[in-house]
């Protein structure tokens, strides 16, 4: 059984059809990557996982559960955890504050200071910038804090979108080191990229979307080779 599955969705915004049947599926322990132009559906389909979108028809399932018509509340609850694109840290909290909010529906205290010391070992820059400003940091740093931010909620699933975005090269590696560190440390990960050649060096697998619908899947190190994913999306 696979820990997230798209089953034949469909979702509109109005009358506008964003996702046309789309089907996929991330196995527990992987890294699957979602990749297409801008429009093409990658964030609708991260927000309909996350219940901010419900599908008008086909189903969500996470875990076997039928999310569907779920909540985003309850989707968290559930393990499935969305940073969305842009990072949206709280700007005028500090680093730590920021982390602590990751952890808004954890009861068990000592369960997020567990996490919380875990996100600290894991992104050390996090801990040294701990009393300063989110939105006094870095692009790269900012986006870490959102990742960690995510990572208090212990997640089973982590869905992050587009967070290479506007990120110079160097960070970008850096980036897509922590995610892959994340996977080893057990956390299964969908990730939504327009950088390809990025994410595929990172991902098991990856599906490309266009206009709503998957049109290609594969292993990633196949597709990092197929000459219509160079042509469309790495160039020469």
């Amino acid at each position: 059984m696979a820990m997230l599955e798209f089953d034949d969705v469909d979702v509109f915004y109005g009358k506008v059809q964003a996702l046309r049947g789309l089907s996929l599926q991330v196995e527990e322990g992987e890294i699957v990557a979602l990749l297409g132009n801008n429009g093409a559906g990658k964030t609708t389909t991260l927000s309909t996982a996350s219940a901010l979108m419900n599908p008008s028809s086909g189903s969500v399932q996470f875990n076997g559960t039928d999310i569907s018509k779920g909540k985003p509340w309850d989707v968290v609850g559930a393990g499935l955890i969305h940073v969305p694109e842009g990072r949206r840290i709280f700007s005028t909290l500090s680093v730590h504050e920021n982390l602590l909010l990751g952890g808004y529906l954890v009861k068990n205290r000592a369960l997020v200071a567990s996490r919380l010391k875990h996100v600290y070992e894991l992104l050390p820059l996090l801990e040294q910038r701990r009393s300063q400003q989110g939105g006094t940091l870095s692009g790269g740093e900012q986006q870490m804090l959102a990742i960690g931010r995510a990572l208090i909620a212990g997640p089973k699933m982590l869905m992050l979108d587009e967070p290479s975005m506007g990120l110079a090269p160097l960070i970008v590696a850096q980036v897509m080191q922590v995610i892959s560190d994340i996977r080893d440390q057990g956390t299964t990960v969908l990730l939504v990229e327009q950088n390809a050649r990025a994410a595929l060096k990172v991902t098991d697998r990856a599906y490309v979307i266009e206009e709503g619908a998957t049109t290609l899947e594969g292993r990633a190190k196949d597709m990092i080779a197929d000459p219509r994913i160079i042509d469309a999306y790495l160039g020469a």
